[in-house]
């Protein structure tokens, strides 16, 4: 088993793919699940769990540390917490991996997972409002959820759905 950390970046850059996630399961079930697919499994795990405004960004030539962001709107922080927790058991399951870190605001309005190559954040409304995450990255290619993850019933709040091209 390999430990439970990794280099964030090589001399001259970004990790190679192979270095990404090399968390605890072995290279050959890693290799079979891509970022862009973990990626998936973390949204339909939200959706699961009622998550709305659920997007997913692929930051990859933006920011350089992380491939996508997945990102998720809670009610509470009841609810917060059973979609982290989904999302957390789906990634082991379907993408063989466990988060580097598991964040949080004490008062249960943000969470985060971070896998190296994807990177959670479920906030509750206000806080997502405040941060506006997506709009920082607003030159990220959002990923079609309903095209590439089958989910097309996802609910989504004036904001986020102007920001989507769905209102």
């Amino acid at each position: 088993m390999e430990p439970l950390h990794r280099p964030l970046a090589r001399r001259g850059g970004r990790p190679k793919e192979e270095e990404r996630n090399s968390v605890s399961e072995p290279k050959s079930k890693q290799d079979e699940t891509t970022s862009r697919e973990r990626a998936l499994i973390a949204a339909r795990a939200a959706d699961e769990k009622k998550a709305t405004d659920i997007m997913v960004q692929e930051v990859r030539d933006l920011i350089g540390v992380t491939d996508y962001f997945v990102i998720a709107t809670a009610a509470n922080n009841r609810q917060v917490e059973a979609i982290v927790d989904e999302i957390e058991e789906a990634e082991r399951v379907q993408g063989h991996c466990k988060p580097l870190h598991r964040e949080g605001t004490q008062d249960g309005t943000w969470s985060l997972l971070d896998y190296g190559d994807i990177v959670v954040h479920v906030f509750q409304p206000e806080t997502r409002e405040y941060y506006r995450l997506e709009a920082l990255w607003n030159d990220a290619p959002v990923i079609d959820l309903a095209k590439e993850a089958g989910l097309t019933e996802l609910e989504y709040s004036d904001r986020i759905a102007k920001l989507l091209g769905k209102a």
